[in-house]
């Protein structure tokens, strides 16, 4: 999720690209500096030309993040880039904190999933069980078509007025009541658009359905069972990194209560390695959910078997299958990527909102294969 209007055209770029690295295949080489192209390369050597591409991108271009790379379960590369605070001098470690935008999307998701596995919903429920008020015109919503992107529901951060409220505490409540109202995109299930509004949506729904706040479910049914104890929901929190527009400007202040269950999280490279490493069991979910957030239900370009899962975008990567989600919000880019069937795993988070992470991602992935 992103919040500034110049933040969320990055944001849904970067979006895109994403999209289309899933659907079509790997980027070409375009940044300045390429690693070299070698059919086989060892766990340590791809660590250090990763390492080196990235400390002269940090040199060079003022990259500032974190990154982890790992494969078959051992972790190749994590370490941090840049500074996390300018102002004292701190830097950007494995251990810091990142404002997720909406990589938050995924865990929402999977709390959706362990509240069907418990049997307390279904995905194919309508949403007005769940939530007080429904509009006559939500009735025909499912929780799936939420979770996809393909429900119609208005994004609330694309909507007049947005960047006037994103400094103010919003409950989900008076989140929803912004876009409540407005006028449905399409049918319900009709096509695919990107929407942070089904996603606060599936947030109320977590909480009536669970009675816990969205955080406390998370907390205890994903964090803490996963030892992720560098994740949870930011309050505005002065222990994570600074987030900066550019080389030089700190972002413009959002309050967190307003992104919520879609964008809403924070966490670690180092954090989100356990996470991923999680979906290849049945600690959370069953093998049958799992396959399901992996399924990609409607095809965004044309030739199918590519598009949004739920959370995740599904497809393939040359012919690897590949899933992979971006997210941006004030100051903060991320991109997660995952090859199944290689177990490996890219991500990145970035403390500048002006960072080409789809870039960077094509570089590590260049590496790795």
């Amino acid at each position: 999720m992103s919040r500034v209007p110049g933040t969320l055209t990055r944001f849904l770029l970067l979006v895109l690209v994403t999209a289309w690295l899933v659907c079509r295949g790997p980027l070409p080489s375009i940044a300045s500096r390429t690693p070299p192209s070698l059919a086989s390369l060892s766990a340590q050597t791809m660590a250090a030309q990763a390492d080196q591409y990235l400390g002269d991108l940090a040199t060079e271009a003022g990259f500032s993040g974190a990154v982890l790379m790992a494969r078959q379960g051992k972790i190749l590369l994590s370490r941090g880039y840049g500074e996390a605070d300018r102002d004292r001098h701190l830097l950007n470690t494995a251990q810091t904190k990142f404002r997720l935008g909406s990589l938050t999307k995924q865990f929402t998701a999977m709390a959706i999933l362990i509240l069907q596995e418990r049997g307390i919903l279904t995905v194919q429920d309508p949403i007005c069980a769940y939530l007080a008020d429904c509009p006559a015109r939500w009735q025909a919503i499912t929780i799936h078509q939420l979770l996809t992107h393909t429900a119609g529901v208005t994004d609330f951060a694309r909507l007049p007025g947005f960047r006037a409220t994103m400094g103010l505490p919003s409950s989900p409540a008076e989140t929803i009541a912004r876009f409540r109202d407005q006028p449905l995109e399409f049918l319900p299930g009709e096509k695919f658009r990107y929407s942070n509004s089904g996603y606060v949506l599936l947030g109320a729904i977590i909480e009536q359905a669970s009675g816990s706040t969205y955080e406390t479910f998370l907390q205890d049914h994903i964090f803490a069972p996963l030892q992720m104890i560098n994740s949870g929901y930011d309050h505005n929190a002065g222990d994570l990194a600074v987030g900066y527009r550019d080389g030089l400007a700190q972002a413009e202040f959002i309050d967190m209560s307003g992104p919520f269950a879609a964008g809403g999280l924070y966490s670690t490279v180092a954090d989100l390695y356990r996470w991923d490493q999680a979906l290849y069991t049945d600690q959370l979910i069953s093998q049958t959910l799992l396959h399901e957030m992996f399924t990609p239900f409607v095809p965004i370009f044309n030739g199918g078997g590519s598009g949004p899962g739920y959370g995740w975008f599904i497809g393939k990567a040359g012919d690897r299958p590949m899933a992979s989600h971006a997210g941006g919000i004030n100051g903060f880019l991320s991109l997660i990527t995952r090859y199944p069937h290689d177990h490996i795993l890219i991500t990145i988070l970035s403390n500048r909102e002006d960072a080409n992470l789809a870039e960077i991602q094509a570089q590590l992935t260049n590496i790795l294969f």
